[in-house]
């Protein structure tokens, strides 16, 4: 279970999940009579409107390990912190050997990422946005630090409240919010 903290959960019942297959690894142990092979499974399942998941199943055969890799990605739903189509700020986040950068991006910019972290933050439902992976290129490992670095992510409400001051002082001076400001006004 990837996420032991209860107020990140979410029930996905309600939601419209599309899944994707990340990675697929076969591991084999050596007995007495040969080798037994066994296949490992990563899913990123998401409804593409601000909720992502990813999940891990282990099998003797592929389909199988993939079905528990999904119903483990279910378990593990986040809300993603969403400023528009972007993310509100620019984060870096290591998970083993592999540390992914995300930044916000302006409108129609698109997703500029890699494989593995595509597949989580298109299935998040971020549109434009900046990404670059540095160290270890390993999928799962590059998976898990999009996952936890969008975890981490706060809304300027929270920072707001947590600084003491007004959402306005946080805001202030921010390109983004000027303009949504000039269109409001």
């Amino acid at each position: 279970m990837l996420l032991k903290n209860r107020k990140y959960r979410i029930d996905p019942r309600d939601l419209d999940l599309e899944e994707r297959t990340v990675y697929i690894g076969r591991v084999s142990k050596v007995v007495k009579g040969g080798k037994r092979f066994k296949f490992t499974a990563w899913v990123v399942v998401g409804d593409r409107h601000g909720h992502v998941g990813i999940g891990h199943g282990k099998a003797q055969e592929v389909p199988e390990a993939v079905r528990k890799a999904k119903e483990n990605a279910r378990k593990n739903i986040i809300k993603i912190p969403m400023y528009g189509n972007t993310i509100p700020h620019g984060i870096t986040y290591k998970f083993g050997a592999s540390k992914v950068m995300l930044k916000p991006a302006s409108p129609g910019t698109g997703i500029i990422a890699c494989d593995p972290v595509r597949a989580v933050i298109e299935l998040g439902g971020i549109r434009d946005i900046l990404t670059k992976s540095l160290g270890s290129n390993n999928t799962v490992n590059l998976v898990k630090a999009t996952f936890f670095g969008l975890m981490n992510i706060r809304t300027p409400e929270e920072y707001a409240k947590l600084r003491g001051k007004d959402i306005k002082e946080i805001l202030k001076g921010r390109r983004r919010y000027r303009a949504s400001e000039n269109v409001e006004g």
